[in-house]
């Protein structure tokens, strides 16, 4: 499988010949493609353009709310379900941005990033045996998670151009072991944003087949041609919806690793009780300055989103002028492109030349299939990245990357 031949240092053994030990239901998981190619960036000196972290900081109001929150001595356990300040600002963005009223101490809860808070929700809420549907291509963590709860995957593969769901696929899918449907959106890694229709047509499907939606909505704030539409807002849904989110994203900070989940009692119970025995809590002090980063005016996320239109720009232009087929992208900070007009096999193997002779990182998407032939021919790039970087990377590109004669 491509997921092994992109694995070096896993397959090694220890100094001691021990044999490398792990449980059976990660067996499949080697080390994350975005270590692996962020390791390789260091090693050969290329830019990277795969792992999605800016490389610009956070904003300093949130940042001295930090060290002023440090100073204050707030360094101690904080509440299990997070600190009321952030919780209420957590559950007065929610209403700000879909009108829905919550209760911040009994729905919402605090979790040591968004990957936490899919874990918290997986280990919680699926038994061994449910069915989760997924929509492929699909951010590594929800596969390994599931595989942890023991659940069965299900896999709904979405395909360019476009990237639409194909409804009737997914009709088939569902079964009366169909436990839950995890959506994506603004969707990493393709940047497709899931339309009022195919969400209302989904929400249907979740209500007349009793099926939970875990929604993981991390991107919502770079949003660019369409506005977010989160899935608990629609008739019906919010008391079968995980709304899972993050700070990192929008405000640059992804190492503080602050996220939360947003569910009816009924479902934070066993959010809960997984994050109880994952985590527990969340650095204190950072949950401090996050509740003064949503308090945020709408003018930051109007120039964040025009900041990140031009990244955008300059990266799209430039990946077409190198001869890359590079399909829309309506959120997150990350684009797919075909690769196939270089000539190489596959994806990996695209993505190795491009870091080791061209010097930019890209991630081959195979790693976000079940099926790794289905991603073979497409690769991501981010642009959260300064305007300098990803002008230099595209001039690297233009430089050395050359088009297949064939």
């Amino acid at each position: 499988m491509q997921k092994e031949a992109i694995s070096n240092q896993d397959d090694s053994t220890q100094k001691n010949h021990q044999p490398l030990q792990v449980a059976k239901r990660l067996e499949k998981f080697k080390t994350t493609i975005f270590t692996q190619m962020s390791m390789l960036a260091i090693k050969h000196g290329a830019i990277n353009l795969g792992q999605g972290f800016p490389n610009f900081d956070g904003p300093e109001f949130v940042k001295e709310a930090a060290i002023e929150a440090i100073n204050c001595g707030k360094n101690q356990y904080a509440h299990g379900s997070g600190v009321p300040d952030l919780n209420s600002a957590i559950a007065a963005r929610f209403r700000k941005d879909t009108g829905l009223i919550v209760d911040p101490e009994k729905e919402v809860t605090v979790t040591s990033g968004c990957t936490e808070a899919i874990a918290a929700t997986m280990l919680g809420l699926i038994n061994p045996g449910d069915e989760v549907i997924l929509f492929a291509p699909f951010y590594d963590s929800y596969e390994a998670t599931l595989s942890m709860a023991g659940a069965n995957i299900k896999c709904i593969t979405i395909r360019p151009p476009d990237f639409s769901v194909p409804m009737d696929e997914l009709k088939a899918t569902i079964s009366k072991k169909t436990r839950a449907i995890l959506i994506n959106t603004p969707h990493n890694p393709t940047g497709k944003m899931f339309t009022r229709k195919e969400l209302n047509e989904i929400a249907a499907l979740c209500i007349e087949n009793d099926v939970l939606v875990f929604a993981d909505e991390v991107y919502e704030k770079l949003a660019f041609e369409m506005d977010h539409i989160s899935m608990a807002s629609l008739p019906g849904m919010y008391d079968r919806t995980v709304t899972m989110n993050s700070l990192g994203k929008t405000f640059s900070l992804t190492g503080w690793k602050i996220g939360w989940a947003i569910a009816a009692p009924h479902l934070t119970w066993g959010v809960r009780q997984a994050h109880s025995f994952l985590t527990f809590c969340t650095c204190t002090p950072m949950q401090y300055a996050a509740a003064a980063a949503l308090a945020a005016p709408d003018s930051y996320y109007m120039d964040l989103k025009r900041d990140y239109l031009k990244k955008k720009g300059i990266l799209v232009e430039g990946l077409k002028a190198v001869g890359f087929k590079v399909y829309p992208s309506s959120g997150t900070y990350f684009v797919v492109a075909d690769h196939t007009p270089f000539g190489f096999e596959n994806d990996v193997a695209f993505c190795e030349y491009l870091i080791k002779e061209v010097g930019v990182v890209a991630i081959p998407t195979s790693v976000f299939y079940l099926n790794p032939e289905d991603g073979r021919k497409l690769v991501r790039f981010a642009f959260c990245k300064d305007e300098g970087t990803l002008r230099n990377a595209v001039e690297r590109m233009k430089e050395k990357l050359k088009l297949s004669e064939d």
